[in-house]
């Protein structure tokens, strides 16, 4: 079995890493430089669009799946023309376009905030007079880690908020005055089984996930188990296979589906020391048609703390008794594997506001005094 991969980041260097484990080899399509999945398999250096390049992975693969939701539609359907491209186009498709993506969960009747179309600054003025301020411009596609959107607070702006999203296609939605924010991920064999991790409650700044923790501390059993019943729905209705992550609003036991991923997903990754089977396992051994794993917890709590524009210094890590990880995703000699902490470098270069690793707290009870204290050497965590 060999898998193929869109995208060579760090959620594809993590697949890999995944797919090694099961005794699977990944060949990656990715167009820059270097990858950090360079380090678990093989690469096409292409654009995503190549036609040569995308018939080389078709040859050279089982199925296909991505890092990524915003590959080129034509990528995926050339693909999906002689090779299994898992998850489908019904997933890439809803979850490319926000509107179509609230189109489609308030056809499935998961709630959602108020939204409308945009596509100029009369249409805008008119999706302000019905939805309000403030509000959130976005772009219809494209867009993460708080690009491609602006906040609106006042009505007479509206020419200058098409301004900052570049004159784009858009949507506007009603500014909600959650209480927490909260991811599930659920993955869906080719069977139709479906399983879920416990929902994960997030902490942004600057729209960028800075902390994650599981169980979801604040969350009521009603919200959990309305979420977990809206993400599962969710992936039915795709006829999804793999790992999708739906992203809610919690106020009280009301909850609100903010946006779908249908991939691995950021707030994931603390499920690699939490879970049995972590998301990235689950994703492989759901595309290529193997049984899921169990998605139960081997801790009773953990947080992810996101390294941003930064890694700390292994000193600074060592002092912290916290071990580290290497290239094959293998707790390094010098570290202790029975640390409650582990640091995951995604071996990239430095930069602002670029996700450059992040850290995993494990136990049944953390310490919050242990937790602050490591959030304090990992950069990005606590915002500026």
């Amino acid at each position: 079995m060999i898998l193929g991969i869109l995208g060579g980041g760090q959620l594809g260097w993590m697949l890999g890493i995944a797919a090694r484990r099961l005794g699977i080899d990944c060949v990656f399509l990715d167009p820059a430089t270097s990858c950090t999945a360079d380090l678990v398999g093989e690469r096409i250096r292409a654009d995503y669009d190549d036609p040569d390049a995308l018939a080389e992975l078709a040859r050279r693969c089982d199925v296909v799946t991505y890092e990524f939701e915003n590959v080129p539609a034509t990528a995926a359907a050339s693909l999906a023309k002689t090779i299994p491209v898992r998850p489908g186009w019904n997933s890439l498709e809803t979850s490319q376009d926000r509107l179509v993506e609230k189109n489609f969960l308030a056809g499935e009747n998961v709630p959602v905030p108020p939204f409308h179309a945009v596509d100029d600054v009369a249409s805008l003025k008119a999706a302000i007079s019905e939805i309000g301020t403030p509000a959130i411009l976005k772009t219809r596609r494209g867009g993460y880690d708080g690009k491609g959107q602006v906040v609106l607070r006042d009505p007479a702006a509206a020419a200058d908020a098409i301004d900052a999203i570049g004159g784009r296609p858009a949507i506007l939605e009603s500014m909600v005055d959650f209480d927490l924010e909260v991811s599930v991920l659920v993955v869906r064999g080719v069977d139709g089984t479906t399983k879920a991790w416990p929902p994960i409650r997030n902490h942004h700044a600057e729209g960028i996930l800075r902390r994650s923790e599981c169980p979801a501390p604040g969350v009521s059993p009603r919200a959990g188990t309305a979420m977990v019943d809206h993400a599962v729905r969710i992936a039915e209705a795709l006829d999804h296979v793999g790992v999708l992550t739906v992203e809610f609003f919690v106020i009280g036991d009301t909850v609100l589906a903010n946006e779908i991923a249908p991939r691995v997903h950021n707030s994931g990754h603390l499920t690699i020391e939490f879970s049995e089977t972590d998301q990235f396992e689950n994703h492989v051994l759901a595309v290529t048609g193997h049984p899921l794993g169990s998605t139960a917890a081997r801790h009773g709590h953990a947080i992810m703390l996101n390294a941003i524009g930064d890694s700390p210094p292994p000193t600074t890590l060592a002092d912290a008794r916290v071990a580290t990880v290497d290239a094959m995703g293998i707790v390094a000699a010098d570290g202790n594997p029975d640390d409650d902490a582990v640091y995951h470098g995604y071996r990239k270069t430095s930069r602002v506001a670029r996700k450059v690793g992040h850290l995993t707290i494990t136990d049944d009870s953390i310490d919050p005094v242990r937790a602050d204290a490591l959030a304090a050497i990992v950069p990005g965590a606590i915002p500026d």
